[in-house]
C-alpha cells in the first residue's frame, strides 16, 4: 500500500503502473490468475473514473479486508468518492459483519 502525489493523470498513472508490472514480469494470460505483482489504483483524490479498463475508485476496495486494513493504516479518513464513507468506516462495517479483524485504526 502506498500513498503519493503525482502530476500524472489517472490514465497516465495506469499506463505507468502497467509498465512497472511488465518490467517486473507480470503477464496477463489468465484473468484472476496468479501474478508476480499487481498494482491497483484504489483512489485518486475525489475523482471517479468509469472506463472499460480503468475504474476509480477500485470497484472492490470497499469489500476487501486485505485492501482496507493497510489502506486504513495510512489513510483512515480518505473518503470513497461514490459512497461517501471513509476507509475507516468501510473497514468497521466489515468488522461488524465478520467480527474478527486486528487493526488499530
Amino acid at each position: 500500500m502506498a500513498e503519493f502525489e503525482t502530476d500524472l493523470s489517472p490514465r497516465e498513472l495506469l499506463i505507468e503502473c502497467n509498465r512497472i508490472e511488465a518490467a517486473l514480469g507480470r503477464s496477463r494470460d489468465i484473468r484472476w490468475g496468479p501474478r508476480t505483482i499487481d498494482l491497483d489504483i484504489l483512489l485518486y483524490n475525489d475523482q471517479v473514473v468509469d472506463d472499460p479498463d480503468l475504474n476509480i475508485p477500485h470497484p472492490l476496495m470497499g469489500v476487501r479486508r486485505f485492501v482496507l486494513i493497510p489502506l486504513c493504516e495510512i489513510a483512515p479518513e480518505a473518503r470513497h468518492p461514490v459512497i461517501k464513507k471513509t476507509v475507516k468506516h468501510l473497514l468497521h462495517e466489515l468488522r461488524d459483519e465478520h467480527k474478527v479483524v486486528k487493526c488499530d485504526c
